[in-house]
């Protein structure tokens, strides 16, 4: 199957993901447990991957350390800057007295005041798009990087899939919460539901046909795989430091689902025909990389000046 067509699969099975999360409290009754549990297995499966997937390709895509550091820390801040912008990982969730939880910004339940304040559900849904469509971004470049370099059964960004489809119905539950919190309608809440579920697959869209048509040298796909990377992390780390830092309660559950998450991500990674090798540009796939070292002893080089 070609990258382009798994891609595009993907993108409808997010799609779908992200339009059912905007109808769970229709579905199924959030409680708080469920929704932590639920945010602690993602979380650490997008951990994993950031690490495991995402920042080596970008490293070896572009051949610098310190570049694809420098990615994941644009990322990493611009995640941050959003959440602190637009609340897109708020923290104050009102619930019944049997737990179940009425209104969710993203399914956290720590009291940081926000809902006293109320919180824009246009901004929680600009913040949410923006970091969806990195998701999308991310996405298309795991399938492209898997795609050239080995992916089991042919799943290339497997991966990364997972932790964007497992975590886009939380950000569309967010906002269809609030908006029911805001007494919004049930049709407004379907459209912009449907219209944040469209942010993943056209970042990824754009990303991919711009990658394939402008990148020739790989720069382009390299830095989508850093930032990309940052992102993650942010995202892990804003779902899960708040739990641990202001709730013990369940600690065994909410740690198990933690390493549940990173413990697939480390499966997906070391699944037969996966590899991070990458090669030199310009070197054809399937040669080791020979350092050509050449002994200029004897040789006439004229008036050439050659700086070794």
């Amino acid at each position: 199957m070609s990258s382009s067509w798994l891609l595009a699969i993907y993108c409808v099975f997010v799609l779908a993901a992200s339009v059912m999360g905007g109808r769970l409290s229709s579905l199924l009754r959030m409680t708080h447990l469920r929704t932590q549990l639920l945010m602690s297995g993602v979380g650490g499966l997008m951990l994993g991957i950031a690490m495991l997937h995402l920042l080596p390709h970008a490293t070896g895509v572009l051949g610098s350390a310190s570049k694809a550091c420098s990615g994941a820390l644009v990322g990493l801040v611009v995640m941050f800057l959003t959440i602190r912008l637009f609340h897109t990982h708020d923290h104050g969730v009102p619930f019944e007295s049997d737990g179940s939880a009425v209104a969710c910004d993203h399914g956290h339940g720590h009291d940081h005041h926000h809902s006293e304040k109320g919180i824009s559900w246009f901004g929680l849904f600009f913040g949410l798009a923006l970091h969806t469509l990195v998701d999308g971004v991310a996405l298309a470049s795991s399938v492209l990087i898997d795609a050239d370099h080995g992916a089991w059964l042919g799943l290339a960004g497997l991966g990364t899939f997972l932790a964007v489809a497992l975590h886009k119905p939380l950000d569309a539950f967010a906002i269809t919460s609030v908006m029911s919190k805001q007494k919004w309608s049930s049709s407004a809440q379907n459209v912009a539901n449907i219209a944040f579920s469209l942010a993943c697959p056209i970042g990824a869209a754009a990303f991919y046909f711009g990658a394939m048509k402008f990148d020739a040298d790989n720069a382009f796909l390299g830095w989508g795989l850093a930032i990309s990377a940052g992102f993650f992390l942010g995202i892990a780390l804003a779902d899960l430091l708040p739990e641990v830092a202001f709730h013990d309660h369940d600690r065994g559950k909410l740690t198990f689902a933690f390493l549940l998450g990173v413990a697939i991500a480390i499966g997906i990674e070391n699944l037969p025909g996966h590899s991070h090798e990458h090669h030199s540009a310009g070197e054809p796939d399937g040669h080791e990389h020979v350092d050509h070292a050449h002994d200029h002893s004897g040789h006439d080089h004229g008036t050439h000046d050659h700086d070794h």
